[in-house]
């Protein structure tokens, strides 16, 4: 039954009950992650043994793993324990004559946040099934905030190559840490002896992490929503396709910075 006080004279016809989720707490932030070690599979680790230079090309995250624990004694707050792992693409050069190799390793950063996630002493069941698993019907989940983090594509800061006399002045890390899911993506396992060389490489991320709790809310309602835009046919000409586009001039003529006068120095002179 719609509220009355939400029938007004703008449109709204009625109030209905959403189940949607809402962020009681966020918090952005970046991180330079300096010296993080990269791992890789024992073929690969050949090969950066005998390396003699490196050069880091791009970076990306795989996946992060999030732990979201409750504070003892701070009620409604949480612990969010992320674990980022990184995918770091790097050129190893092994000496004159020797072509270059192009090789992957995997990084591992953890940081921890605590945002305030409410309170919910409540078991959450669901109708919902999935096929070849257990159903989850029957499972109760405990009502905990999810923790839904966001990161931007890593900025690769520095790479290094480190000999295995000078390991003792670095943080190793342990390559027991990555999971076996990723181990398989990488076709082995990764390798971890005391008399190999390291790849250390610096990175500059940028994240969102949110606490998302499902929460039941009262919204008005003004109409469906019918798409106003038709479905353009799509033409089997590529030429078609091609003339619709638009010149790129910025490819011809690349922009100026922002605040330039036309070359004429920092400064406006007189006579510019």
């Amino acid at each position: 039954m719609a509220d009355s006080k939400f029938v007004r004279d703008n449109g709204c016809k009625e109030a209905v009950c959403l189940d949607a989720g809402r962020v009681y707490d966020s918090c952005c932030d970046k991180d330079c992650i300096e010296n993080m070690r990269l791992f890789f599979t024992e073929r690969d680790q050949m090969v950066v043994d005998h390396a003699t230079g490196i050069r880091t090309k791009k970076a990306e995250v795989i996946t992060v793993y999030i732990d979201v624990e409750a504070l003892p004694f701070n009620r409604g707050y949480y612990s969010c324990d992320l674990t980022f792992y990184f995918n770091v693409e790097v050129e190893v050069y092994g000496g004159h004559g020797t072509p270059c190799s192009i090789l992957n390793g995997v990084g591992v950063f953890r940081k921890k946040v605590i945002l305030y996630g409410s309170e919910g002493h409540v078991r959450v069941f669901h109708s919902e099934y999935r096929p070849d698993a257990c159903d989850r019907q029957e499972m109760p989940t405990r009502n905990m905030p999810h923790c839904c983090v966001q990161v931007a594509e890593p900025v690769v800061l520095d790479a290094r190559l480190v000999d295995c006399c000078e390991r003792c002045h670095y943080d190793c890390g342990d390559c027991g840490c990555i999971p076996a899911n990723l181990c398989s993506r990488y076709g082995g396992n990764f390798v971890d002896s005391a008399d190999c060389k390291l790849v250390l490489v610096s990175l500059g991320i940028f994240t969102i992490v949110q606490l998302i709790r499902n929460v039941q809310m009262l919204v008005p309602v003004y109409d469906y929503c019918m798409p106003n835009k038709e479905c353009a046919p799509t033409s089997e000409n590529p030429c078609d396709l091609f003339y619709k586009m638009n010149f790129p001039v910025n490819e011809f003529f690349p922009p100026a910075a922002e605040g330039d006068a036309g070359g004429c120095g920092c400064q406006p002179r007189s006579g510019c």
